[in-house]
């Protein structure tokens, strides 16, 4: 793997995270909404993230020349996914959204685990960051060996 190539699958990295904590952000800013456009409780939203797959042509994986080709290339986000956990119920009897019981339906967010997330987020947006800069490091390292 090359320089360049390290830096794209980090780049990748921090592109991901950095998606991934604005939704954790939305849905700590949504725990208390309890009517969207559609007229339901906000649903907590997951980003699913997926290998990149190399852009490659087959008749380059046949050629045994190329394996560097067949290292990953990153991450990417292939979908942003509403969590289909149940949704809480509150008795509320003066909320405007409450029922004929008086309870209120909450969204399913968690802002314990959301800010655990959002903790586990930074961290790996930091790890990307590392391996960025280890890599520049190590690209200086190499032109000062040819001075």
């Amino acid at each position: 793997m090359g320089y360049f190539s390290a830096l794209d699958v980090s780049a990748s990295g921090l592109t991901a995270q950095r998606l991934r904590m604005d939704t954790i952000s939305q849905n700590i800013a949504n725990a208390d909404t309890t009517r969207t456009e559609n007229g339901t409780p906000y649903r907590r939203k997951v980003v699913v993230f997926e290998e990149k797959s190399p852009s490659a042509p087959f008749s380059d994986y046949l050629n045994a020349s190329n394996k560097d080709r067949l290292v990953g290339s990153g991450v990417r986000v292939s979908n942003i996914v509403e969590d289909k956990s149940p949704l809480k119920k509150v008795y509320n009897p003066g909320h405007p959204d409450a029922d004929k019981d008086g309870y209120v339906q909450m969204p399913n967010v968690d802002v314990a685990t959301e800010m655990i997330n959002m903790i586990s987020a930074t961290r790996s947006y930091e790890a990307n960051v590392t391996a960025i800069n280890t890599t520049k490091s190590m690209a200086v390292k190499a032109l000062d060996i040819g001075r």
